[in-house]
This record gives structure tokens, C-alpha cells and sequence, in this order.
């Protein structure tokens, strides 16, 4: 028999006292981590496993608890991650507030451990039967998700057929890119998000004239200027998507793909984790095809020489978490290169 793996809970406070008595109370039943600042609390829930709830404290020094809670939620690969306020702010306006950046519940202080028992064994059994309905809805909808996929892959290919790439690239890349939203953490929901959103992000280079993507030598100034565009070209097309969580995936990814960790991308200078992960993520994966495919103007690398530059330029061009991640996910990533391989 296989013992079933527990539930992990993620203990935020600055007083060591509340959490020894948070974890003394939830150890029995979950794995228990604990941070007392909220910026550790964050590299804990980034580091490819996060927690499955998180109790957090509001007044916290450095970044509070709002602020923790608004970064996760506002990250497509942590929103869907619970979060119970553990607080002695109890008037009516700090729930309101807590609740309007995504909260699922409050516990006051003092802290009762049946309460937080109770509060946390609750919150993981809504959260799990969410899981279960979103299964379902996802296994009905299969074929409405496939018809999107085509489409949106189609729309992608576009620009890929004015840059001399084919469609297999896209397709590779999304799944590339799939691959490493779930090592990360990212819910099946949100990863299957990012695998319809990531076709879209060349999508600008339809507006990019033909003799600057179809030039055969380098770029000079003026037409790499040009070229840079493309992402908010990308942007633009796509647009004001409103409630649509694909089309907003998609705005972003095709925005910030090319931004770099130190700061020296393109089109905002954007750096470190200012960048959305997902744009993060998807300039892996649009990267590692990139050189490992042949081209008109190039051979396809070598997997170690593409893997000696993910790595050189960890901290540079790449998030320096997400490039031992997938290299971690590389089996899985090989297997769609070779099932998607190009035609010889």
C-alpha cells in the first residue's frame, strides 16, 4: 500500500512564538514550512513546490501581508494557492480589504489551534473538490479547448510563416512552456492556460515589414529598432481582453518574452521578477527551440552546447531559478521535441 503523501501548509509571522504554536498545532496532519518574512515566504512558494495553503500574517516588517498576498495572487503560476489571514487587524475594513486581494478567510489573534484546524482542514477540502470540478469541466470541455488550440496556434503561425520558422516551433514552445508552468507550480488549469497562450507571443511580427524579417544578413540599428516593436505590436493586436484569462496570458506573454533578468531586454526594461513569470517562462522555452532547431541562417545546435548557454545566461537573460527547473523537466521536453520534429 502507498501512504498518501500529506498536504503541505506554508506558516508566515514574524513572531517565532505564533509560529511554533501554528506548527505545533497543523505538524501532526501536514508537512509544515515556515517563513517570518514575506519575501522568504514568497522564494518558498517560487521554488518549484509550493505549498498547498498558506497561513499568513498581516503586519509583518518589510513586506506585509497584503502585499505577499497581492504578488501571488497577481502571478498566473501561485493564484490558485489558498490564503487564510492570520491577524489581530479584525475590523471590518481589513477583512474587506484582505478578501478583495484574495484571501479565502481570516483567523484572529490569539491564535486557537482547533480554530486553525478546523479553518485549514476546511480550506483544503473546498480547494480539493475545486480541483476535482475543474478536472471535470476540463474533461468536458476537451474538445472546445482542442478547437481553441487549433486556432490560436494558427494565428501564431502566421507571424512564424513571415519569419521563416514553422509551425512546429510554436507548437513545440507552448509545450516546452507548459512543461516548465507545471514545475513551477502552476495549477493543470493555468499551465494548460499558458500552453494556449504561448503560440501567441510573435504575434506582433505580422506588423514588422517583410524586408527587416526576411533580411538574410544582421540588422543594422534602424531596423532592429524596428524589429523591437513586435511586442507591443503583439500587445496591441491582442488587446483589451477583458475576463478572458486566456487572451490576458496571452497580452502578457507577448509583451514581456523578450524582457531579460538583468534588465537589458526589450520593450520595457523590465528585470528580475518584474517580469511576469510567464513571460519568464515563455523566453525559455522560445529560446531552447530557437537554438536547437536549424534554420535558413543556422544549424541546429547541440543539446549540451544550447544547455552550456541556458546556463551561462542564468542571471543575465533567464531567471536563475527557472533554468535548473527545466533542465530538471528536460526528459519530458525531449520527448515533445522529438514527437514534434520537423520534417527531414
Amino acid at each position: 500500500m502507498h501512504s498518501i503523501a500529506k498536504q503541505s501548509v506554508l506558516v508566515v509571522d514574524d513572531a517565532p512564538s505564533n509560529i511554533d504554536l501554528l506548527v505545533s498545532s497543523l505538524r501532526d496532519d501536514y508537512n509544515v514550512k515556515a517563513a517570518t518574512r514575506g519575501e522568504k515566504a514568497l522564494q518558498i512558494v517560487r521554488s518549484g513546490h509550493p505549498p498547498d495553503i498558506i497561513l499568513l500574517d498581516i503586519m509583518m516588517p518589510g513586506m506585509d501581508g497584503y502585499e505577499v498576498c497581492r504578488q501571488l495572487k497577481a502571478d498566473f503560476t501561485t493564484r490558485h494557492i489558498p490564503v487564510i489571514f492570520i491577524t489581530a487587524k479584525i475590523a471590518i475594513e481589513d477583512e474587506i480589504r484582505g478578501f478583495e486581494l484574495g484571501a479565502v478567510d481570516y483567523i484572529a489573534k490569539p491564535i486557537s489551534p482547533p480554530v486553525v484546524q478546523a479553518r485549514v482542514r476546511t480550506q483544503l477540502a473546498l480547494y480539493d473538490q475545486n480541483r476535482v470540478l475543474e478536472h471535470k469541466v476540463n474533461e468536458r470541455t476537451a474538445q472546445l479547448h482542442q478547437i481553441r488550440l487549433q486556432i490560436i496556434r494558427r494565428l501564431g503561425r502566421a507571424a512564424e510563416y513571415k519569419d521563416n520558422e514553422t509551425g512546429l516551433h510554436v507548437i513545440r514552445m507552448s509545450y516546452y512552456s507548459q512543461i516548465l508552468g507545471r514545475a513551477v507550480g502552476m495549477s493543470e488549469q493555468e499551465a494548460e492556460l499558458l500552453l494556449n497562450a504561448a503560440p501567441m507571443h510573435d504575434i506582433g511580427k505580422i506588423g514588422i515589414p517583410d524586408r527587416i524579417l526576411q533580411k538574410p544578413g544582421r540588422l543594422d540599428a534602424e531596423e532592429w529598432a524596428v524589429m523591437r516593436t513586435h511586442c507591443q505590436i503583439g500587445a496591441d493586436i491582442i488587446g483589451d481582453a477583458g475576463d478572458s484569462d486566456l487572451l490576458n496570458m496571452a497580452r502578457v506573454v507577448a509583451l514581456t518574452h523578450h524582457e531579460k533578468w538583468d534588465g537589458s531586454g526589450y520593450p520595457n526594461g523590465l528585470a528580475g521578477e518584474s517580469i511576469p513569470r510567464v513571460g519568464r517562462i515563455v523566453a525559455i522555452a522560445d529560446v531552447f527551440d530557437a537554438l536547437t532547431s536549424a534554420r535558413p541562417y543556422k544549424p541546429a545546435w547541440t543539446l549540451d552546447r544550447t544547455l552550456d548557454l541556458l546556463r551561462q545566461d542564468a542571471g543575465s537573460h533567464f531567471d536563475p531559478q527557472l533554468i535548473p527547473l527545466f533542465i530538471q523537466v528536460l526528459p519530458e521536453v525531449l520527448e515533445i521535441r522529438e514527437r514534434h520534429a520537423e520534417a527531414t
